[in-house]
């Protein structure tokens, strides 16, 4: 099913259909060392589906348009027509028809701002009445599991956020799940093209339920934590413990087989480097360059693991060099982790 709505066709994230999401409760990095000393570094990937809090704009039909003349613009999210609100496409397309030709007005979240604007839609050639606007509800895929708080049934994973791929904004988020998943094969990284994981995963029985999409990743409480109860936990580390020397990360590129990798710690940068990227990372394992050609996409949120402690996750890889990426440190996950 189309995940976006315009004009003509486009490619588009998958719509699947809408769960309610879990308020959880996750300690702040000041706390971390106190209320968890320790967490299960799972690298297991799973399937995610997140949907966003109203739709987003990401993009404009060619010529000029509704949208265009009333002032939306691409990362604008649409959150009620004439003070109904919506969170589907299938919302959004149903009170611009019960709106008709009549100026309809727009409540608009334009960053940390909420904005009222006004747009007159048009009838199409198939009598529909748009606004001459993409917009997207939904995203799914692949990531990986960083850590299972076997205590509270809390997670985190991919250590970085859910972001469009038409803005490379963060996907405002409305609610969402994870699922089991397999890795069916890999698609080899090189200089100058990133690869990544392909799998699959199971639409119809979700594992738990998503609490939040942030900067340093997604949050969640699993229903269905099974998969990660035969692990043991690890102990946690703070970010000034995190040197340069050997470690290992945790990942899943074949099948469901979890495996560690040895890997190197080229450089640990200081707090105020960016979120995702506390610590540069080499992959020195043959069998993993071999697999993959070093860090590819779906790996994101693959723990690293360093003098036996958990200590951060696996986030970017560099385009030029596939052997080497970025990885944020754990405190900084459970730093911006949401609460309840």
């Amino acid at each position: 099913m189309d995940g976006t709505h315009c004009i003509g066709k486009r490619a588009a994230a998958i719509l699947l259909g809408f769960f309610a999401a879990a308020a959880i409760a996750m300690p702040s990095a000041q706390a971390a060392d106190r209320t968890v000393s320790e967490l299960i570094p799972a690298g297991q990937t799973v399937g995610v589906k997140l949907f966003s809090d109203g739709v987003l704009v990401v993009g404009f039909s060619d010529g000029e348009s509704p949208a265009k003349d009333c002032g939306l613009k691409e990362g604008d999210v649409i959150t009620a027509i004439c003070g109904q609100s919506l969170d589907t496409i299938e919302e959004f397309r149903q009170l611009l028809a019960e709106n008709g030709e009549d100026a309809a007005a727009l409540t608009v979240k334009r960053g940390s701002r909420t904005i009222e604007l006004s747009a007159e839609p048009e009838k199409d050639e198939d009598g529909e009445y748009r606004l001459g606007a993409w917009v997207r509800d939904s995203m799914a895929g692949i990531g990986t599991m960083t850590f299972f708080d076997p205590q509270s049934g809390t997670f985190g994973a991919l250590g970085h956020g859910i972001c469009d791929s038409d803005t490379g904004l963060l996907i405002p988020f409305g609610c969402g799940s994870v699922m089991r998943s397999s890795v069916d094969r890999v698609q080899k990284g090189a200089s100058g093209t990133p690869g990544q994981l392909c799998g699959s995963f199971d639409l119809v029985r979700d594992q738990g339920w998503l609490g939040g999409n942030t900067e340093s990743g997604i949050f969640g409480r699993f229903t269905r934590p099974e998969a990660y109860q035969d692990l043991q936990p690890v102990p946690t580390a703070a970010r000034s413990e995190i040197h340069t020397g050997p470690a290992v990360i945790r990942s899943n590129v074949n099948g469901t087989e979890t495996r560690e990798y040895t890997v190197e710690i080229l450089r640990v940068y200081p707090k105020d480097s960016g979120v995702g990227r506390d610590l540069m990372l080499q992959v020195t394992d043959p069998q993993l360059l071999s697999a993959t050609g070093g860090i590819v996409q779906g790996m994101s949120g693959s723990p690293i693991l360093q003098d036996g402690k958990l200590v951060g996750a696996v986030t970017h890889v560099l385009v030029n060099d596939p052997t080497r990426g970025y990885g944020i440190s754990l405190e900084e996950m459970l730093e911006n982790a949401p609460a309840a």
